[in-house]
Order: structure tokens, then sequence, then C-alpha cells
């Protein structure tokens, strides 16, 4: 099979697609063919060594396809199944790929390929994000930066739909249209306004319950200067560098303000809750409540292509590899 390798970290450069033994699942395995694959920005800071992987490795954590064999022990899946899964281990961007059976979830018929492949682990991750993270409720006002990007169109529509105002922060006049045709209520072009001013302005002086943050160094003071008294700063990603540190007096003075830094594996530890994280997930999926967009997809022999369309934040909704 095709599937792309590397040996050392470092920049696109270093992505190689190769011919491979095609994997023999193991017990509790399932050996997957892929007919879509996810991109994510865990898939860069593992690329650039800021996750440290073991070398020489695959990359990729998320993908749909159907189990064409499986190993001893396998009760969860049959040869033929539709599934998908967004958890690993590295190694989702081949033609195929051998995931754990207790990592990986059923796909139900009426969800195609391409739309799991670009939801699972964005969609998971707003999930938890907002409702388990913060409990989002009728009459929360939050902000989301990054909000027409994969996990910020999922987020704003899903936070929407549980009955908040969500004010979003985008790059362009283009994904500000998108942002706002996927559940924001208020827009900031980041690059033109002061965010938490802008904020201050829309919650009248108050600020927002909860900041959801992606962005990592570029945002934190904008986030942090947002939040309202006792709100929380949820940063969850690090697409312009890692967050520098915060000093505890730093969320003192802002009102005793409350920081987390989660991770979707720490939410889908169980297979139980991956279950119940991808039920609820199809099911806002299935309601209308949340669209998936999917902004761009490449060949999989483009992959450099694909690393630097978003590493260079110049994507819109999720991106797939199509194999």
């Amino acid at each position: 099979m095709r599937a792309v390798r590397l040996d050392r970290a470092g920049g696109p450069e270093v992505l190689t697609l190769q011919d491979v033994p095609l994997p023999v699942p193991g017990r509790g395995e399932i050996l997957v063919r892929h007919r879509a694959i996810g991109l994510n920005f865990i898939d860069i800071y593992q690329r650039d060594g800021l996750y440290p992987l073991a070398y020489p490795t695959g990359l990729g954590l998320e993908a749909a396809g159907i189990v064409e064999a499986i190993g001893e022990g396998v009760s969860r899946f049959h040869v033929g199944d539709r599934i998908a899964y967004a958890s690993g281990p590295p190694g989702a961007y081949a033609e195929a790929h051998v995931v754990a059976e207790d990592r990986a979830v059923r796909l139900p018929d009426d969800i195609a390929f391409e739309t799991a492949a670009a939801a699972m682990l964005k969609g998971m991750t707003a999930e938890y994000l907002v409702r388990r993270v913060f409990h989002v409720k009728q009459g929360h006002i939050i902000l989301v930066h990054a909000a027409a990007g994969g996990v910020g169109l999922v987020l704003c529509q899903w936070a929407k739909s549980l009955g908040a105002t969500v004010i979003g922060t985008v790059g362009s006049q283009a994904k500000a249209a998108l942002a706002s045709a996927h559940g924001c209520d208020h827009v900031i072009l980041y690059e033109q306004e002061d965010v938490a001013a802008r904020v201050r302005q829309i919650t009248d002086g108050r600020g927002v319950v909860v900041v959801y943050d992606s962005v990592g160094a570029a945002t934190l003071d904008a986030s942090l200067n947002s939040l309202a008294r006792r709100g929380l700063f949820v940063s969850f990603g690090n697409a312009s560098g890692p967050v520098p540190p915060v000093e505890p007096l730093r969320l003192s003075r802002g009102g005793s303000l409350f920081m987390t830094r989660p991770t979707l594996f720490d939410y889908v530890a169980t297979a139980q809750e991956l279950d119940a994280s991808a039920e609820a997930l199809f099911g806002v999926i299935r309601s209308g409540a949340v669209r998936i967009e999917i902004g761009q997809t490449f060949p999989l022999d483009r992959v450099q292509d694909a690393h630097r369309a978003l590493a260079g934040r110049r994507t819109v909704g999720s991106t797939l590899l199509i194999p």
C-alpha cells in the first residue's frame, strides 16, 4: 500500500509517500481500508516536533473506511463494517491502517465517509468543549477564536444550537462570511480590530463566560482580557505557537479567572466515552444543527501541499486527503 512516512521532525518536506507492506492486525486490532483521511493541527505539531514522535513513523490520527481484516479476539467489529476513528495511533495518512477496535466507532449508513473523516476529531473536540469542559447553555455569551476553521465552524454551530450568543474571530472578510453562516452572531476581524475591546462593547462591558482558543500565543492576551469575572479560558491548540506561561496572579487580577488546557484523548479515554461522543456528534449532524464544511481536498501524493495550506491558515473548514 501507499503510506506517508517521516524519519525526522521538520517542515512539510519531511513527509514522503512510500510503498510499504500492508499491515496485519494483531489481537484486538482491525485493519481499515481508508476512503477519506482527515487533517488536523495536531498532525502539524507532531510533524514539526512540538509533540514528539518515535521515528520512523507515519502521521495522521483520523480517517474513515471499511474494515478489511480483524485480529484475534475482536468482537466490536466485523469485516465489511463502515467505521471511523480519530485517536490514532499515528499512521492514518495511508491507504490502510491498523487501529485498536476500542479506538474506532461504527459509522452509520447515513453519514458519508468524507463527512466522518472531516468531522470525527474536530466534531468530538467541539462536543467535549461545549458539553463537558464548559456546559454551554441558553443565554451564555462565548468567544471562539479561529471561528472559520475546522473545529471553529462545528463549535460555533453547536454552541448556537444550545442557545448561546457566539462571538467569533477570523482573519478575512471571506472567513467572516463563513463564520456568520455557521452560528456566529458577531464576527471580529482580529487583524483590524482590538478583539478584547470589541468583546467588551458587544457584552456591555461584562465580557464572555468562556473563551475557546486554538490559536495559542498570538491570542493569549485577547482571550484573558475578554473574559467576564470567574470566566474560563480554554486553550486547546497552538496554531500560532505554544502559549507562554501565565502567572496565577494574572488570573486573579483578571477577575478570579479559570484556565484549562484539555485534550480530546482525555475525554474519550474509554470505548464508552468514545461511543457517546461520536453518537452526540452524529446526532447533531443528522439533525442539521451542525453542517460539516469540507473546504479542500488533496490526493495523498500532495500531502506536503496540504500541510503548507493548513499551517499557513489558508484553509477553511475541514481538509481531507483522499487515498
